[in-house]
C-alpha cells in the first residue's frame, strides 16, 4: 500500500506542477497547479476534484458494457469548463482525440475514476429529450466518445450532474415549450414554485413532487441510455437560506420547521435518484459530494449528510470537500477529516475525501491566519492526500 500511494503522489505532484517554472524548491510557481484561469472558475464554482483505485477492474474491457467501480477511488473531476475548449466548434475526431490525451494523463497520473459533467445549469452534453443540449454541443453527442475513451483506458466513468440549478434570465426564455422547465418557466403558477430564480440563474424547488419527478426522470434517461458506471451529484442543493425560495410549499405542507422541511425534500430527491440508478443496476454507484463543513450542509444547503451517512438507500458513496488547509481556523483539514470519518459509519457507504487542489497556490482568503498556508507549502496537497490515504476508515481521495 505505501508503494501505492508513494507512485500514486508522486504523478500527483508532477502533474499538477506540469508546465510551471519553479523558482526554488520551497517555493510555489506563480502558476502552479491548475491554470489560473480554470482555478477562477473553480474557486466560484466548486467543482474540480480528484479520487483515486489502484486495483485494475476486473470486469471492464474495452468491448464490455459491464460496470466498472473500483474498491479505492483514484478519481478525476471533468467540470463542464474543460468542454469550452475540447467541444465547443469541434468536430467528432478533434473531440476524441482531445479527449482521449486527458483521459491518457489522467490514467498515466494513477487516475482510476472520472466525473464527467454532463448536465451544470439544466443542460445536456448528452442527447436528452428533457433538458436542451448545453450551448458547446454541436451535432454529435459527445456522451458516447466520452465513455468509449474513458473506458478504453479502464477508467470507471460517472455522470455528473446539478439537480436542481439551472439557466439565467436568457437561457430560460430561449427555451422551447418541448421542455418541462420551459413550460413551467412560462406558466404564472410554476414561474416562482416549481422553479425560482436565486441571484442570476432559475433553481429547480425539490419541494414538489413533480420536480423531484423531473430529475429522477433526468437520471433515468442517462443510466438508461449510456453505459455510465454511476451517477455523481455535487452541492448544488438548497441555493439560498431565504425563506421566500419555497414559502407556499412550506405553507402548503403545515410543516413548523423550516430547516427540518428543507432537509426532508432535498432527502426524498436523493432517495429517488438512488431507487433510479438502482432500478437500472445495483452495481451503478450514486456518489455525493457535499460541502466540507457540517454546520454548511445543515444551515445552507440543507443536506442530511449524516443520515446519507448512516442510512442505507441514500447513496453509495459520499465525497466531502474538505478544501482546507491544515491551519484553517474554521475546519483544520485533519480534524475535518476526522468529523467525516466519525459521520460515514453504514457497512454501504464509502468515504473519498476531496481535497482543494485548486488552492494551490492561491490565499484561502476565508481561512483566517492560515490564509497563506497554500502558497508557502509546495507540498500542502500531497501531505494531505497522504493523510487520507493512511487513515482508516477512508475508501479513496478526491
Amino acid at each position: 500500500m505505501t508503494h501505492k500511494i508513494t507512485r500514486f503522489l508522486t504523478l500527483f505532484l508532477l502533474v499538477s506542477l506540469g508546465g510551471c517554472t519553479v523558482q526554488s524548491e520551497h517555493h510555489v510557481p506563480e502558476n502552479a497547479a491548475f491554470c489560473d484561469d480554470l482555478t477562477k472558475h473553480v474557486q466560484q464554482v466548486q467543482q474540480l476534484h480528484v479520487a483515486s483505485g489502484t486495483t485494475p477492474c476486473p470486469t471492464k474491457t474495452p468491448d464490455t458494457a459491464a460496470v466498472c467501480n473500483y474498491q479505492t477511488t483514484y478519481g478525476m473531476w471533468f467540470p463542464y469548463l474543460d468542454y469550452a475548449d475540447t467541444l465547443a466548434g469541434k468536430t467528432a475526431e478533434q473531440f476524441r482525440e482531445s479527449m482521449h490525451q486527458r483521459f491518457q494523463q489522467a490514467a498515466d497520473m494513477g487516475i482510476n475514476t472520472v466525473y464527467l459533467h454532463l448536465r451544470a445549469f439544466g443542460d445536456a452534453y448528452y442527447c436528452s429529450q428533457l433538458f436542451p443540449p448545453a450551448a458547446a454541443v454541436g451535432d454529435f453527442d459527445p456522451l458516447p466518445i466520452l465513455l468509449e475513451e474513458a473506458h478504453r483506458l479502464h477508467l470507471s466513468v460517472h455522470g455528473w450532474i446539478n439537480p436542481l440549478r439551472l439557466q439565467n434570465d436568457a437561457g430560460m426564455g430561449a427555451l422551447s415549450d418541448h421542455y418541462q422547465i420551459g413550460q413551467w418557466y412560462r406558466d404564472s403558477q410554476k414561474n416562482g414554485t416549481y422553479l425560482c430564480k436565486v441571484g442570476d440563474y432559475w433553481w429547480l424547488n425539490p419541494a414538489y413532487p413533480e420536480v423531484r419527478q423531473l430529475i429522477a426522470d433526468g437520471v433515468a434517461e442517462i443510466v438508461q441510455q449510456y453505459e455510465v458506471d454511476g451517477i455523481h451529484l455535487d452541492d448544488y442543493f438548497y441555493p439560498t437560506t431565504e425563506t421566500a425560495f419555497d414559502a407556499a410549499a412550506f405553507a402548503d405542507a403545515k410543516a413548523d420547521n423550516l430547516n427540518q422541511f428543507r432537509l426532508s425534500q432535498v432527502n426524498e430527491m436523493i432517495q429517488q435518484i438512488y431507487s433510479t440508478v438502482k432500478t437500472k443496476s445495483p452495481e451503478l454507484l450514486l456518489s455525493i459530494s457535499p460541502q466540507g463543513t457540517m454546520d454548511g450542509n445543515y444551515t445552507k444547503q440543507y443536506a442530511d449528510v449524516r443520515r446519507w451517512g448512516s442510512e442505507a438507500g441514500y447513496c453509495d458513496v459520499l465525497i466531502p470537500q474538505v478544501y482546507f488547509g491544515f491551519e484553517n481556523e474554521v475546519a483544520p483539514f485533519s480534524e475535518t477529516v476526522t468529523e467525516w470519518v466519525q459521520t460515514v459509519t453504514c457497512d454501504s457507504v464509502s468515504l473519498v475525501i476531496g481535497i482543494g487542489t485548486h488552492k494551490y497556490g492561491k490565499v484561502d482568503q476565508w481561512a483566517g491566519s492560515g490564509s497563506m498556508e497554500w502558497t508557502t507549502q509546495w507540498d500542502l496537497p500531497v501531505r494531505q492526500a497522504t493523510q487520507v490515504l493512511e487513515t482508516d476508515g477512508t475508501d479513496g481521495l478526491a
